[in-house]
């Protein structure tokens, strides 16, 4: 297992589409669409799309965790399952056909236990031999603490593997007292952690310099949507363009561009390189309608654009 994933608060999504939505009244929904969902999980979906391989680590429980089980099976992606007395949580995605708008609903998942937590960590560094990359992503349901990815940063520095942290808020800020391999931050979530407002361009790098700077992450990846991603590390940044793509939904863009660019890395590509293959993968998911991630020839074929572009 050279890619491992890791999802504590895992969701089936399901997904349906309304002419209008409109309040106190019953409204007919269009048959519901059912996919595995949680940042890991469609990091590794994301990553099968790619053509690439990975193993996602997640937690499960009751007739929704077992649908999620054999969804992600149905899509032949490698899994090790961690069984939990709650219920795996859904989440319900509406489309307005009217509008074109999405709107979005996510529970909180289940309470997990002390003691469901520890088998967890035990699976998961109990892997021989241990994996190059661990991806941890999305958020913690109740009952786990904010200190989690925390020691999971500690627990993969100590078997020498690269941790790459997709979350926000506590979590991330107690991982990066550990120190991590690579973040995935946006604007606000790099405002949050330096504690103070994102004004400018400049801006954005010292601030990501700073972490770097502080030994609390080898590299720092700003996800700036629509216009790419800033990339920062010891040998200094860049700025990625995105391509220009027709918008059909952004639901999937950060786990397809973590997907593809973690697949990179462990492809050998350069750091640059393997974000730019990341940015070509988000901007790949938004082409794609409801909840569908990156496609693989779409990626390819932007990644490729975007080369051309950078050495004319």
């Amino acid at each position: 297992m050279s890619i491992i994933t890791v999802t504590i608060n895992p969701s089936i999504d399901k997904s349906t589409g309304i002419d209008n939505v409109v309040a106190e009244r019953k409204l007919r929904c269009d048959p519901p669409s059912y996919e595995p969902g949680g940042g890991g999980i469609n990091v590794s979906r994301a990553i099968h799309k790619l053509g690439g391989s990975s193993t996602a680590f997640y937690l499960t429980g009751g007739q929704i965790g077992n649908m999620l089980d054999r969804l992600l099976d149905d899509e032949h992606i490698a899994s090790e399952r961690m069984p939990i007395e709650g219920l795996t949580r859904e989440n319900l995605i509406v489309y307005e056909k009217a509008t074109g708008q999405q709107y979005r609903f996510g529970m909180p998942g289940p309470k997990v236990q002390e003691n469901e937590l520890e088998k967890c960590m035990k699976k998961i560094f109990g892997i021989h031999p241990p994996p190059v990359y661990i991806v941890a992503s999305g958020s913690l349901p109740p009952g786990v603490p904010d200190d989690f990815y925390g020691r999971i940063a500690s627990r993969a520095r100590k078997i020498k593997a690269k941790l790459v942290l997709d979350t926000s808020g506590e979590p991330l800020r107690s991982a990066l007292e550990e120190g991590v391999y690579l973040i995935k931050p946006n604007l606000r979530e790099l405002g949050l952690l330096a504690g103070e407002e994102v004004e400018d361009e400049s801006n954005h790098a010292e601030l990501a310099e700073a972490i770097i700077r502080e030994g609390k992450s080898e590299i720092v990846v700003v996800s700036l949507g629509a216009a790419g991603a800033l990339l920062v590390w010891k040998n200094g940044c860049e700025r990625l363009r995105a391509p220009t793509v027709s918008i059909k939904s952004k639901v999937g863009a950060g786990d397809s561009m973590v997907g593809g660019l973690v697949l990179a890395l462990d492809r050998g590509w350069s750091v640059p390189d393997a974000v730019r293959f990341g940015v070509a993968a988000g901007a790949a998911a938004v082409m794609t309608p409801g909840t569908e991630l990156c496609r693989r020839d779409d990626t390819e074929r932007l990644y490729e654009q975007m080369k051309s572009t950078q050495s004319t």
